[in-house]
């Protein structure tokens, strides 16, 4: 007990907290239930980290991501992906200027500090390349030339998981790049009747202008810093790394998790532990954030896939096996 008032003492999370809840309560207005996907996305933010989001169409991601963008005052931008997108449609290109004779890079879409990228897996593998060095070292070149992206830079992008018709996989590199994948399901029966019953209210969840920025760029990368000095005790940062190595030696997996992997997990961990008010993490925080940071890194064996088995099945093995420290 003296130990956790210790902790407690150690860092002052109460604006992290406050503002979170300002946020969760923003959301409130719209967005009926799916408070797993707000907890992660927003703990992405904190954790500087990248999200993809999976789900049947009408489940509320893009809506999701939409109103956590309108909580915070920073500036936005929404991109189709489409089989027809070209990388300079994200990034810009250098257009000449016969006043000065000289070509100008002319800024893309990307240039923004959250982006919301709708249907990611439509656009081809060139298309998807060009967010590679952006998404990882929050920069863009172009023509040689090298355009550092305003702090913060998030990326929230959705796919279908059942519609294949014009998509194309997204690449392992890529895949890796996102901190976060969440997997939305249909709401529950109480959730689906409150929805109901707000449309039939009168509640419109096209009017955003309903949800208040409540955050600046300012404060998000000055909450970062703090949860950067949430502590992680030596016996988890151990705990973190066994949970990763036991990936890539697994019978079952083809393919196992990165150290970029090692780092996302204690990093999610460390954003949860600050959404909840501890500067400390503990085992359940790492559990928490295992299936979304790993369920797109790993990849299963032919035989597992035919057998029906998911890499979530996985992952809760592997954390069976692991003796948790206390």
């Amino acid at each position: 007990m003296e130990q956790e008032d210790v902790f407690k003492s150690r860092l002052d999370l109460s604006g992290v907290r406050a503002a979170v809840e300002q946020v969760r309560a923003e959301l409130g207005k719209i967005l009926v239930g799916q408070t797993r996907m707000v907890e992660l996305l927003v703990a992405a933010i904190l954790a500087d980290g990248h999200v993809l989001i999976e789900g049947v169409p009408g489940v509320a991601k893009t809506l999701a991501a939409k109103l956590v963008a309108r909580t915070l005052s920073v500036d936005f931008a929404r991109i189709q992906f489409t089989p027809d997108l070209m990388p300079s449609d994200i990034l810009g290109t250098s257009v000449f200027n016969p006043k000065t004779t000289a070509f100008e890079f002319k800024r893309g879409p990307i240039f923004s500090n959250l982006i919301l990228i709708d249907e990611i897996n439509r656009a081809p593998a060139k298309t998807q390349s060009a967010l590679f060095e952006v998404m990882e070292e929050r920069q863009v070149t172009v023509d040689g030339q090298t355009y550092p992206m305003a702090p913060p830079f998030i990326v929230f992008a959705t796919q279908n998981p059942l519609e294949h018709e014009g998509t194309y996989r997204l690449p392992e590199a890529q895949l890796d790049r996102f901190l976060f994948k969440i997997e939305v399901d249909y709401p529950s029966l109480d959730e689906e009747v409150a929805i109901l019953t707000g449309h039939h209210a009168g509640r419109d969840p096209r009017h955003l202008d309903l949800v208040q920025p409540v955050l600046t760029a300012a404060q998000v990368v000055a909450y970062r810093e703090k949860v950067h000095q949430v502590h992680v005790e030596p016996a988890l940062i151990r705990y973190v790394a066994d949970l990763i190595h036991r990936t890539r030696n697994h019978p079952a997996l083809y393919l196992g998790a990165s150290p970029r992997a090692s780092l996302a997990v204690m990093g999610g961990a460390q954003a949860l532990a600050a959404l909840r008010g501890r500067d400390f993490i503990t085992p359940e925080d790492v559990q928490d954030v295992l299936l979304p940071v790993l369920r797109h890194r790993i990849l299963l064996t032919p035989e597992q896939e035919m057998e029906g088995r998911r890499p979530e099945d996985v992952i809760r093995s592997i954390v069976e096996t692991v003796e948790v420290p206390r």
